[in-house]
């Protein structure tokens, strides 16, 4: 938050850039980095895959977008936009029964009674989980339509916010 306590909008992308497109959350900040790196009511994080250590990331802000590969059943590179409640039915994709996923970190924050206000979840169905760096030529093109549809919910939280 910053000083003036003016609400922030914080941006999490979140994935493992090592398994394709279970890294599209932390892809898909390099081209909003042009957008709002210098805008002062966004904040980017790289959330990667820390986990718990994310806990704070989440809830000290009132607007939260997170950006990551959402496993819905969808063909690969379909976009996903979820909204506040609906966001704990879907599971992120976890690589290993030992990760810590995402929605324990929301969990967490709602039990601390510190869960951001506004929340939404933004994703693209993995065509490939496989090692490989870089998005699968599928997911990377879809990428300009996800940005968009964040800078769409991002202007609707900045005239909130106005």
């Amino acid at each position: 938050m910053t000083n003036n306590n003016r609400k922030q909008i914080t941006i999490l992308g979140i994935g493992n850039t090592l398994y394709s497109d279970e890294g599209l959350g932390v892809y898909a900040l390099s081209p909003l980095e042009k957008l709002y790196g210098n805008d002062d009511q966004v904040e980017l994080v790289y959330g990667a895959t820390d986990g718990m250590s994310l806990l704070g990331v989440v809830e000290d802000t009132d607007y939260l977008m997170v950006l990551d590969a959402i496993n819905a059943g969808k063909e690969g590179g379909h976009i996903i936009q979820l909204q506040g409640d609906e966001i704990p039915a879907y599971y992120g994709v976890k690589m290993s029964i030992h990760q810590l996923g995402f929605q324990e970190v929301l969990l967490a924050s709602k039990l601390r009674e510190r869960f951001p206000k506004h929340l939404v979840m933004i994703g693209m169905q993995p065509t490939s989980l496989e090692l490989s760096v870089g998005l699968t030529t599928t997911n990377e093109s879809k990428l300009p339509e996800l940005v968009q549809l964040v800078e769409r919910q991002i202007n609707k939280w900045k005239n909130d916010l106005a």
